[in-house]
């Protein structure tokens, strides 16, 4: 019996869609047409976030109860108007997706790729990062702790000062973010950072740590600033993450970690659009207000002194 397919154009591009009824997440009914159709939906507000940079694809081609693949590399078959970057990386070489249109995004979710996780650098300066990343990663499931710990970076970070902004992670955690102008190096930025989970964590040594290895956390929140690193990757907002019910990595106002029912995977694919019509985008002026990171090392050499 042939494979049921569908054809899609969008904008100048026809992108087929093998076995849309299949499903992605099983225990929700979620199939990959509704990720498709989210991912279509979705792709005004996402694209700017992903634009220009290499991509490693999350993909479960046979749902996310089965096999996990992490793929860096394009396949062979992907079409030619599908536009990738060549990197340098340790050992060669990796030819990597970027993701420049919707019908791109449509495409890579015809591939089962539940999250497209991006570069923190574009091509066009894969050395210098434009953004500064702090995953919050709980130790256990007091998520209180994880807010009260993004509320201390941001006081810590608008002190240097420098724009701070906040997502969920779709998962178990959230992101806090700097916008940057793209004149400091990786190395540079994750130094930086470090700093600034150091400060943090030496206001609570009890609740927060930058501890790696997760047997010596001890129930703390887990400040990895290890993704500010090249050719680290990280979920980009809007993403959807393999979780029950399809989660998504959502904006949020800062206001928000007042509320005693947020959760860092509250909000789904089937819930997100509601959200949107009723709340503005939090980062809708997110690269507006980017900011150079070299002006800020002085004041952050004083307060790291002290």
């Amino acid at each position: 019996m042939p494979e049921r397919a569908e054809i899609i154009r969008i904008g100048r591009h026809d992108v087929k869609i093998t076995r849309p009824d299949k499903a992605l997440f099983p225990k929700d009914g979620i199939t990959k047409r509704e990720l498709v159709d989210y991912y279509r939906q979705i792709a005004s507000r996402m694209l700017p976030h992903l634009r220009g940079r290499p991509l490693t694809l999350e993909r479960f081609p046979d749902g996310v109860d089965g096999m996990r693949l992490i793929q860096k590399s394009v396949s062979a078959y992907f079409p030619e108007w599908i536009k990738t970057v060549t990197v340098k990386k340790v050992g060669g070489t990796v030819r990597h997706v970027l993701c420049e249109d919707e019908a791109t995004l449509a495409y890579l979710a015809n591939q089962a790729c539940i999250t497209p996780h991006i570069w923190l650098s574009r091509t066009d300066a894969l050395d210098f990062p434009d953004q500064m990343v702090f995953d919050l990663d709980p130790s256990s499931e007091d998520f209180g702790q994880v807010k009260a710990t993004a509320q201390a970076l941001r006081k810590i970070l608008e002190q240097m000062p420098l724009p701070v902004y906040l997502k969920t992670s779709g998962s178990r955690g959230l992101h806090v973010v700097v916008p940057l102008r793209r004149d400091a190096d990786f190395d540079s930025v994750r130094a930086f950072a470090r700093q600034i989970a150091e400060i943090a964590v030496e206001e609570d040594p009890k609740h927060r740590t930058v501890e790696v290895r997760k047997n010596e956390r001890r129930g703390r929140v887990y400040i990895d600033t290890n993704r500010n690193a090249y050719a680290q990757t990280v979920a980009p907002a809007y993403a959807v993450r393999p979780r029950p019910g399809a989660t998504v990595s959502i904006p949020l106002d800062w206001h928000e970690l007042q509320k005693n029912d947020l959760r860092p995977d509250g909000v789904t694919i089937r819930t997100v659009f509601a959200r949107l019509e009723k709340t503005e985008d939090p980062w809708k002026y997110f690269w507006r207000k980017a900011v150079s990171l070299k002006k800020t090392h002085s004041r952050l050499e004083e307060r790291y002194a002290a």
